[in-house]
């Protein structure tokens, strides 16, 4: 096999095998620094905002043992900056960090990243209206299908950068007897390309997710058993839009239904729910040259033909339905599960969360949706809790895939494990745990999805039509104080990507890394951390990379 350079190697293994793990993922022990706290009133309002501003400075080393024995250097500047919202009103966190690469030989190119993750709600009418928004931006390698890696380690310009937001209000109120909810949100998810990806005689090896805009909005009014009649009954209705600029693609999801809640007892109910839905998934083909080939632009994607009339890739309509079981025997445990029929075909979805006590909390997803690559990355951004606590990748600064609040936990990883531009139908699940052990904290993060491509077998994306692509993460972590002015974090990794693509080959990453942080002053930290990858591809030969690190933050 002909050899490549290391850096190169990196990318490409990286993207592949990393296609659903929040790699190295751990908390930071920065925390135990000492001061740069600022608080500020607001007034009526209670709100509460700690500040924590910081810089620093890391030297990398990463060695290649197998199979070579390359070795390459680089540093990194960084500032940043976590703020914690708390409030009668205001509850949220931030986390901003933009971090500049050094090369310091030809192997590694010079890079700046901005990484962040936020999730914010206000109240502005308590317990009745609020306001929430949320912003995730992370760094990616791309690779065969369009799998993609967070957090992979990236030592040359094969990088590119994902943005996430959106915002919106809800509305939770009664009249007199009816209980009425409304909720509506806007998004918007743009991937920057670095690095395009071709394939043969100048055709994009796949077509990789450009922007797109997302809507979701629904609305309810119903009353609970007991009231009016021994039974609940909620009509609600739901509209999903998301606009995708390859092609000019768009998923359209409106349902609206009628559910009937039985208690049974007073923490069980039996739900059975009839309905109407109407999804459409329409797109243009792509710009033909003289001898029918696809057009592909500057920025590696195919050109849009705007003279043509939006043609229909999939659509369905008619009547839906859902049944399960609702389960709350008390304020910390909740269970809802729900087998039911759409998108013409039988669905299964649900969740469980379990809040012991104020040191753990379990929770688990399982989803069945039909949106593009923004839709996927909105819902998963807006799931996280709004206490999270940060965690970054020691190596780069970059967020892991997984947050922990108090109440619940969410990961990004299945919404990011592939930027394949082409629709699909999602279906799949992800859990979180974590606990405190004493003064330590251990956590755990899981989580599988399954994609089935959607697009006219007659456009430029045909080839994707019907093709499954199937991802698996696990990691855990332990972080802790050692003493008074020291810290330690652990994690480990594993990750499995079956990419339905003809000829890519499956892959699994296997890994773990342990940091060491201590306060040398009330401001002043240091830090080293140590790890070790495996990467085994099908089409590839194994690597095995060491990688280790030294740092101070300063933090203002």
């Amino acid at each position: 096999m002909k050899r490549t350079t290391l850096p190169v190697r990196l990318a490409l293994l990286a993207a592949t095998a990393f296609a659903a793990v929040p790699a190295h993922a751990q908390s930071l022990g920065y925390e135990n620094v000492d001061g740069g706290d600022v608080a500020a009133s607001g007034g009526s309002t209670g709100m509460r905002t700690t500040v924590r501003p910081y810089i620093e400075a890391v030297q990398n080393v990463l060695w290649e043992l197998a199979p070579g024995d390359d070795v390459l250097t680089y540093s990194s500047l960084a500032a940043g900056v976590d703020v914690a919202l708390r409030g009668r009103r205001t509850e949220g966190a931030i986390s901003v960090r933009y971090e500049r690469r050094i090369s310091q030989s030809d192997r590694v190119a010079d890079g700046d990243t901005l990484s962040g993750l936020a999730r914010v709600r206000y109240d502005v009418i308590p317990r009745t209206l609020s306001v929430e928004a949320g912003a995730l931006a992370t760094r990616t390698n791309i690779g065969l299908g369009g799998a993609s890696a967070i957090n992979a380690l990236a030592t040359n310009d094969a990088v590119s950068q994902i943005y996430s937001l959106y915002a919106g209000p809800a509305l939770s109120t009664h009249v007199g007897d009816v209980a009425l909810s409304a909720s509506y949100l806007v998004g918007y998810n743009r991937l920057e390309q670095d690095n395009v990806l071709q394939g043969t005689a100048g055709q994009p090896l796949n077509d990789i997710f450009d922007d797109s805009f997302v809507q979701s909005g629904q609305i309810s009014a119903g009353i609970a058993p007991g009231t009016v009649l021994p039974v609940g009954v909620t009509a609600s209705g739901s509209y999903f839009q998301e606009d995708i600029s390859n092609l000019d693609q768009r998923v359209r999801d409106v349902r609206g239904g009628v559910q009937v809640s039985y208690p049974v007892t007073q923490s069980l109910a039996v739900i059975g729910a009839i309905g109407y839905e109407d999804v459409e998934i329409s797109s243009r083909d792509a710009v033909r040259d003289g001898n029918g080939v696809a057009v592909v632009g500057s920025d590696g994607r195919f050109v849009t033909d705007t003279s043509q009339p939006r043609q229909i890739a999939y659509e369905t309509s008619g009547l839906t339905w859902d049944a399960g079981v609702m389960w709350r025997p008390s304020r910390r445990t909740a269970l809802s599960a729900f087998v039911g029929r759409r998108y013409d075909s039988t669905t299964y979805y649900g969740s469980f969360s379990y809040v012991p006590d104020a040191r753990s909390q379990l929770t688990i997803a399982a989803f069945d949706n039909v949106s593009g690559f923004g839709g996927q990355v909105t819902r998963a951004l807006r799931d996280l809790p709004t206490d999270f606590e940060v965690t970054r990748n020691p190596f780069n600064g970059q967020i892991g895939g997984c947050a922990n609040g108090s109440q619940s936990g969410g990961c990004v990883n299945n919404a990011l494990s592939s930027v394949a531009s082409a629709v699909f139908r999602a279906r799949g699940i992800n859990g979180t745990y974590s606990r405190q052990i004493g003064r330590l904290t251990a956590g755990i993060g899981a989580g599988y999805i399954r994609r089935s491509f959607i697009a006219r077998e007659d456009s430029v994306l045909g080839a994707a039509n019907g093709v499954l692509d199937e991802s698996y993460y696990v990691n855990a972590g332990l972080n802790g104080p050692i003493d008074r002015r020291s810290s330690f974090s652990v994690s480990a990794y594993s990750a499995w990507f079956e990419p339905g693509t003809t000829g890519a080959g499956n892959t699994t990453a296997l890994g773990a890394n342990a940091a060491y942080f201590r306060n040398l002053t009330d401001r002043l930290a240091a830090s080293a951390a140590v790890g070790i990858d495996s990467f085994n591809q099908t089409l590839l030969e194994d690597q095995v990379i060491a990688s280790a690190l030294l740092g101070l933050r300063y933090t203002f």
